[in-house]
C-alpha cells in the first residue's frame, strides 16, 4: 500500500489495488492505522480500490481456464484512473485449489507480460510455501524482482525481516534487513549501507563538567564522536549523561535522549537533586525522551526505532542510558553489530553519542560486556573506592583519541550545585577519597598554620634580638665616640702644652744673648 499512496502523492502515479482477501471498506480502515486517507486519495482519482471474491466452494475445475476475466476488470481500472502502479494482493487466492501447474505458470506469465504491456508497475504478494519462497512455487521465478519477509521470534522477542532474493538487472543487497511498520508506515534500514567514509571535525564539545574537559585538554570531547561512560551501580554514570545533555541544551543544541531503565519523568526528577532543570529544556523543544524496555524489540528494531527518532528531530547530541539493558534482547557478538551499526549511522550525521555500560564486576576491568570499547572515541570509568568504612566515587579517563588527556584518577563528587571532578591525595598511605582526603587536607591546613605561627614567632625574637643589639651597638658607639673625643682632647692639649714649651725656650734664649 505505501509503494501506490507514495507512488500517487509524492511522485503523481496514480495506482489501483485489487484485493482477493479483503473488502474494499475494510482495506481503507486497516491502512488508515497507517495515516493514509484512501477515500480522499480514490476521491482524487489517485487510487482506485477493487475487491475480487474468490470463493473455493463455488470453483469446480474443468478443463482449461484462463484469465481474461481478470484482465478486463483489471484493464478498466488501470485505464479508469491512468495508473502506473498495479499491487495484486493475493495471488494465492486466485489460484488456490487449481492443479494444473503448466496452465497456471503460464497464465501467471501471461499476466505479467499483459501487465508490462500495460506500462504499469505491479507488485504481487504471496504466501510463503514450505520450502519454496511462495505457495506454488512460481511466481519467484516468472517475477523480476523478488523480496521475502518474514517475521522471526528469537528469545520470544519478534523482529521483521526483509530480503531482496532476486532483482534482475540490477546490483542489489543480498542480506536481511530489518523493517519497522508504525503509524508513519514502513521503515527500512540497510544493514550494510553504512560506511566508514564519513566526514569528521575537529570541533570541541563540552561536557558539562569543566573539570573533565580539562582532564580532556581543556576543550571536551570531539564534536561527532562517541562517548562510553562505564561504572558500577550507583556511580553516577545517568548523572554524567544527563549532565551532558544539559549542557548541550544551555548551548541551544537539540539533544535525544534514549532511556531503556528509567522513565523521563523519574530521569527528570532526580536530576533535580543535582540543581539540574531537564524539564525546562523539554518544554522548550531542546530535548526529547524516548523510554522502553529493551524486550520491547528485538535489537534490529531497535536500531530502526532510534534511526527514524534521529532522522525526525534531527540530534546535535543523544544519550543512550543503559546498553547494557540490551544484552536481555541478543548475544553480546549481535549487540555489538547492533552498536556498531548505531556508531557509523550517528558520525556519518555529525551526531555525538554517549554511551553508559554498567559493570558487572566490582574489580577493575579494561573491557565491557558489550565488548564496546574499542569502537568508541572515548572512555570514562568510574569506580568505587573503598576505604575507612566508606565509599566514593573515582573517575579517569581510560582512552580518548585524537587528543592529549589527563592519566590522573580524580575523586567523582555529586553535590546539590552538580558534579565535580577533585584531585585526590596521594601519600604513603596510597590513594586517599572523601572523608580520609578532607581529614588529610585539614591536617595539612593546620600544619601550615602552625608552621605559618612558628615562622612569626621566629621573626619576632630575631626582630627583638636585632633591636638588642642595635641598641648594643649605639651604645659602644656613643662610648667609642666619647672615648675618641677625650683622646683627640688629651692630644691637643699635649700639642699645644708642647708649643708653648718650645716657644717658652726660644724665648728664654733670646733674652740670653740679649745680656751677654
Amino acid at each position: 500500500m505505501e509503494f501506490l499512496v507514495h507512488g500517487a502523492m509524492e511522485f503523481g502515479e496514480p495506482g489501483v489495488f485489487v484485493a482477493f482477501e479483503e473488502k474494499t471498506d475494510e482495506l481503507a480502515l486497516n491502512v488508515a492505522s497507517l495515516g493514509f486517507d484512501l477515500e480522499k486519495l480514490q476521491a482524487e482519482k489517485l487510487i482506485k480500490l477493487d475487491h475480487v471474491q474468490v470463493e473455493r466452494s463455488e470453483i469446480e475445475e474443468t478443463g482449461e481456464y484462463d484469465l481474461d476475466g481478470l484482465f478486463i476488470r483489471l484493464g478498466y481500472a488501470i485505464d479508469s484512473i491512468g495508473a502506473k502502479r498495479v499491487v495484486l494482493d493475493t495471488i494465492e487466492s486466485l489460484f488456490s485449489g487449481l492443479t494444473n501447474l503448466a496452465i497456471l505458470r503460464a497464465e501467471l506469465r501471461r499476466l505479467f507480460e499483459w501487465l508490462k504491456e500495460k506500462g504499469v508497475t505491479t507488485i504481487l504478494t504471496g504466501e510463503q510455501g514450505e520450502g519454496t519462497l511462495t505457495r506454488q512455487g512460481l511466481e519467484e521465478y516468472v517475477s523480476d524482482c523478488v523480496i521475502a519477509l518474514d517475521h522471526r521470534i528469537v528469545n520470544k522477542i519478534s523482529t521483521r525481516l526483509l530480503r531482496i532474493v532476486k532483482y534482475r538487472g540490477s546490483v542489489h543487497g543480498t542480506n536481511e534487513y530489518p523493517f519497522l511498520i508504525d503509524a508513519e508506515g514502513i521503515s527500512i534500514l540497510p544493514v550494510t549501507s553504512l560506511t566508514l567514509w564519513h566526514e569528521v571535525s575537529n570541533a570541541r564539545i563540552s561536557s558539562g563538567i569543566d573539570s573533565l574537559d580539562k582532564m580532556l585538554g581543556g576543550e571536551g570531547f570531539f564534536k561527532g564522536g562517541s562517548v562510553l561512560v562505564s561504572g558500577t551501580a550507583g556511580t553516577g554514570k545517568t548523572n554524567i549523561a544527563a549532565t551532558f545533555v544539559d549542557a548541550a541544551c544551555l548551548r541551544g543544541e537539540r539533544c535525544l535522549y534514549f532511556a531503556f531503565e528509567e522513565s523521563p519523568q523519574q530521569i527528570i526528577r532526580n536530576m533535580k537533586s543535582i540543581g539540574m532543570n531537564l524539564r525546562e529544556h523539554v518544554d522548550a523543544g531542546l530535548l526529547r525522551f524516548q523510554a522502553a524496555r529493551p524486550t520491547m524489540h528485538g535489537l534490529e528494531m531497535h536500531l530502526v526505532a532510534i534511526h527514524k527518532e534521529v532522522l525526525k528531530f534531527q540530534p546535535e547530541v543523544m544519550v543512550l542510558d543503559p546498553i547494557t539493558n540490551l544484552i536481555t534482547v541478543g548475544s553480546v557478538s549481535e549487540v555489538k553489530s547492533m552498536l556498531i551499526r548505531l556508531i557509523d549511522f550517528l558520525q556519518s550525521r555529525g551526531v555525538t553519542v554517549m554511551f553508559t555500560a554498567l559493570s558487572l564486576v566490582e574489580n577493575f576491568s579494561e573491557q565491557t560486556v558489550e565488548n564496546v570499547s574499542s569502537l568508541v572515541d572515548a572512555w570514562l570509568l568510574v569506580r568505587d573506592i573503598e576505604a575507612n568504612g566508606e565509599r566514593n566515587r573515582g573517575m579517569y579517563v581510560m582512552k580518548s583519541r585524537g587528543m592529549k588527556h589527563s592519566n590522573q584518577i580524580r575523586e567523582f563528587v555529586i553535590s546539590d550545585e552538580g558534579l565535580e571532578l577533585v584531585d585526590v591525595y596521594l601519600g604513603p598511605e596510597g590513594v586517599l577519597t572523601g572523608s580520609a582526603r578532607q581529614a588529610q587536607q585539614l591536617l595539612e591546613k593546620t600544619g601550615a598554620v602552625l608552621h605559618d605561627h612558628a615562622v612569626s614567632r621566629k621573626d619576632r625574637e630575631i626582630e627583638r634580638k636585632k633591636k638588642v643589639l642595635e641598641s648594643k651597638i649605639a651604645s659602644l658607639k656613643e662610648e667609642f665616640d666619647s672615648v675618641q673625643e677625650e683622646l683627640n682632647k688629651t692630644y691637643i692639649e699635649e700639642q699645644l702644652k708642647k708649643e708653648v714649651i718650645e716657644k717658652n725656650r726660644k724665648e728664654m734664649a733670646k733674652n740670653r744673648g740679649n745680656k751677654g
